[in-house]
């Protein structure tokens, strides 16, 4: 299976068993694509045979180029494995590919050198480069000399049995976003556990908090019913990766709109995975109640068992969220009983911030997210639709 979404291509999909056995969304985010795959208008039948053949062309360059890539990276980390192994220091912080300007470019830094550079960047760690806080630590904002922006999240300092809960998040987060990629999560370059900090090392997401953009009347403002939708669609991609493609399933824990982090363009990407967890084949997987209030599956009031389900209904509370602009029961719904007992109208849901959708694509887009949303937030989570359906529907839109 390969993905040629978000590669700016158009013209006619390639007419071969490959080819037509691909999903839509294999094809997402191009330009004017055409041909006979489902969910994509007919080809112009006086487009000529030359025509066809170059963009026909285009496509197997990107998949031969694509080819040549996954060689050379499994080159590059075979290659850095067998050098880390050498290496007997504690490892600061290790750093590939901050190079933006060639994304193939593979970048080792001596760990002892970044883990200064980042002291210097934030003046050890002064108030005023601090961007955001949590439960665990503070987050900075650390310029390198190099140019790149980074994020940086210090473990705040405790003792006793909150020590262990906050080294069990560390421990954890690096475990798993060194595990999973995906464009619609936070990009994670590092860690450091040496001397008395313990920091991770993250991309920095320019705009912040999806929470603190909605929570800001000018800032929502901008965030129109477009921006809206493609939020709502990211997130519901990384959770899908995260719950169908990943082996075993990884499970977020903490959906909200706090952990939702959007670029310069809006972009969203899923953060903090501090208490996520890989579900464990052939076990109950018990757990005890962690994540954010008011995002809480109600299951896991009574059962304690983990599953994809409670990340389902999480993302329903988000997305209604992400319509409404401020969390559900702040309108007065109830999100602990069944949906088919509350008849609200799509117009009382809207942000009154911004006008109504005005177009019918945008219409639909929001009414397929809304019902999508209350499907997710069922009571009963054998109901709920899996994220690979939420997502394929919300891209059918």
């Amino acid at each position: 299976m390969v993905d040629f979404s978000y590669n700016d291509l158009e013209g006619p999909i390639p007419d071969s068993e490959f080819f037509l056995l691909s999903t839509p969304t294999a094809f997402s985010n191009n330009k004017n694509m055409c041909g006979p795959v489902r969910g994509f208008q007919p080809c112009n039948a006086e487009l000529s045979g030359s025509t066809v053949r170059k963009k026909n062309h285009k496509l197997w360059i990107i998949l031969g180029a694509s080819s040549s890539v996954v060689i050379l990276l499994i080159v590059v980390l075979l290659r850095k494995s067998i050098l880390s192994r050498r290496r007997t220091k504690c490892a600061s912080v290790r750093i590939a590919g901050l190079n933006s300007r060639n994304v193939f470019s593979v970048l080792n830094y001596d760990g002892k050198v970044v883990y200064e550079d980042i002291i210097k960047a934030t003046e050890g760690f002064d108030d005023k480069y601090c961007i955001g806080e949590g439960g665990s630590g503070r987050v900075y904002r650390a310029l390198l000399l190099i140019g790149h922006a980074l994020a940086i999240k210090k473990i705040k300092s405790s003792e006793g049995d909150e020590i262990e809960q906050i080294t069990a998040s560390f421990i954890n987060e690096i475990r798993l976003l060194t595990a999973i990629r995906h464009r619609n999560i936070v990009k994670f370059y590092g860690f450091c556990s040496s001397g008395p900090h313990k920091l991770l090392v993250y991309d920095l997401v320019e705009r912040g908090s999806l929470a603190s953009t909605l929570n800001d009347g000018g800032e929502a403002a901008q965030l129109d019913w477009r921006r809206r939708a493609e939020i709502v669609r990211d997130i519901a991609r990384a959770l899908c990766y995260m719950h169908n493609d990943c082996t075993p399933p990884v499970i977020h824990r903490d959906i909200s709109s706090r952990n939702i982090l959007l670029n310069t363009e809006y972009k969203a990407f899923l953060s903090d995975f501090g208490i996520s967890r890989i579900l464990k084949p052939d076990s109950s997987n018990w757990t005890a109640v962690a994540g954010t209030y008011g995002y809480i599956a109600p299951e896991l009031a009574y059962t304690m068992s983990l599953t994809e389900k409670c990340d389902v209904y999480s993302f329903g509370v988000l997305a209604l969220e992400v319509i409404i602009g401020k969390h559900p029961s702040e309108l007065g719904l109830s999100l602990n009983c069944p949906q088919s007992e509350q008849s609200v109208e799509l117009g009382d849901l809207l942000d009154a911030r911004l006008p109504p959708p005005a177009d019918q694509i945008t219409v639909n887009e929001v009414k397929a997210i809304v019902k999508q949303a209350r499907s997710c937030i069922d009571v009963d989570p054998n109901r709920r639709p899996t994220m690979r359906e939420v997502s394929q529907a919300l891209l059918e839109n």
